[in-house]
């Protein structure tokens, strides 16, 4: 009867320790399934909105920043460092991770040699990419949304 009582003790909470992993992945999945399945715009309509002023990023995750949005004025870079434009918190950032500018109109984003990517539409970035209206941008573990 002992040995039942201590395996009671410490299986359950394994198993409800399990139960809300896999609970808080699938939300994870789910969100960023919703994310990506927004409809995405005609490719000859973002050629010719190209050169749009005034985009920016707005935070889709950490959700503690969702409602935050950051101009792109001057060039940014996210990062852990301190010494970063935008320095952020998050273990899966390298220390200089990625630099978004603005160049003639153009918005883009430039993975800096980082570990884990940068990922933009779900794609690894290789070099510089130009970012349209509705792209999402992963940088680490942040999600970007970028917005007018």
């Amino acid at each position: 009867m002992i040995a039942a009582t201590n395996y009671a003790a410490v299986v359950r909470p394994l198993q409800l320790l399990i139960m809300v992993i896999a609970v808080l992945f699938f939300a994870r999945v789910l969100r960023v399934a919703q994310v990506q399945s927004r409809p995405s715009e005609a490719k000859a309509s973002r050629r010719q909105r190209r050169r749009s002023a005034g985009l920016a990023l707005a935070f889709l995750e950490p959700l503690d920043r969702v409602d935050e949005r950051v101009d792109v004025d001057t060039p940014i870079v996210i990062g852990r460092s301190p010494d970063c434009d935008l320095p952020m918190n998050d273990t899966f950032l390298s220390s200089r991770h990625a630099r978004f500018s603005v160049d003639g109109g153009d918005f883009s984003v430039e993975d800096l040699g980082s570990t884990n990517g940068t990922y933009v539409n779900a794609e690894q970035v290789q070099g510089r990419v130009q970012l349209e209206r509705g792209d999402i941008v992963q940088v680490g573990g942040v999600l970007f949304e970028v917005v007018r």
